[in-house]
């Protein structure tokens, strides 16, 4: 037998859905210390960074700076048809960086995890993960553990007559060394308010031991702890930034060092940006 499910039936369960998740407050707004603005063409994505380059992430591209000169060292270049389609933020961790990837706009959503040496800048490893939570949009290590931003979003791309998912959907994982889930957690309504048509882009667990993450355009970070019970992410503050979206990566060798992308509009060049935060240490 074929059923079939009215669509009018599928909006209101996912509205009704968002609205009994809990209200939390918005947290009063803080604000950064912009100490750096670079003019960076491949930052049109994302951001990587370890102790002596940072890496600008573009949707086929990975370039290495140095960033003390903040000159070129080395670059990534993939085919224009070749599997890899979307690159955006990444992590390096034990000279090898891990950047999350998609085929955003494309559908049915599928995502990977693309690996790289960061000494030849060549592409060594592949974890796919197929069709399952959304468009793989950040990945980092934390706490010995590998934690990804799936994003869903309630903008049309295209020739679709659908949104891109729904962002109500947009999922925090945790993940094993096999990439094998073990918890998941989605994000409070106010800060899905704030994304507007699009969802979570970047992510990086910083050096309080909480996760900071940002959407697709606005120029703040959002400040988020594990709850004590419940699914929802708590959101405990907001960081103010030079940013505009996108990708994030905290600088683990300057722990009150964030670095982000300005993705450049119309005749604008792309700019990668240096914050300071003034926040305490998981160890304080």
């Amino acid at each position: 037998m074929i059923r079939f499910f009215a669509p009018t039936l599928l909006l209101a369960t996912a509205v009704t859905t968002a609205a009994a998740q809990p209200v939390q407050p918005e947290p009063e707004p803080t604000s950064s210390e912009l100490v750096r603005q670079l003019t960076i063409p491949e930052a049109n994505q994302g951001i990587a960074v370890d102790a002596e380059q940072f890496y600008a992430v573009d949707n086929q591209t990975i370039a290495k700076y140095d960033k003390r000169t903040a000159e070129l060292v080395d670059a990534w270049e993939g085919a224009e048809d070749g599997p890899i389609m979307h690159l955006d933020s990444g992590v390096v961790i034990d000279g090898l960086l891990y950047a999350s990837h998609s085929n955003y706009p494309e559908s049915p959503m599928t995502s990977s995890v693309e690996i790289f040496d960061v000494e030849t800048m060549e592409h060594v490893d592949t974890h796919s993960f197929g069709i399952d939570w959304g468009s793989f949009t950040w990945l980092d290590r934390h706490d010995g553990f590998w934690w990804a931003g799936f994003a869903n979003y309630n903008r049309v791309f295209g020739n679709s007559q659908v949104a891109y998912g729904n962002k109500y959907w947009t999922t925090v994982i945790k993940l094993d060394d096999n990439w094998q889930r073990l918890e998941a957690w989605t994000l409070p309504e106010g800060v899905l308010e704030r994304f507007e048509d699009m969802s979570n882009s970047g992510g990086s667990w910083g050096p309080d031991g909480r996760l900071y993450l940002t959407g697709h355009d606005p120029a703040e970070a959002y400040v988020m702890e594990l709850p004590e019970a419940g699914s929802v992410l708590q959101w405990v503050g907001t960081v103010e930034l030079a940013i505009a979206g996108q990708g994030i990566a905290w600088d683990r060798s300057r722990p009150d060092i964030l670095y982000g992308i300005i993705r450049g509009e119309d005749d604008e060049p792309n700019q990668v940006t240096v914050s300071r935060i003034a926040v305490r240490t998981a160890q304080e």
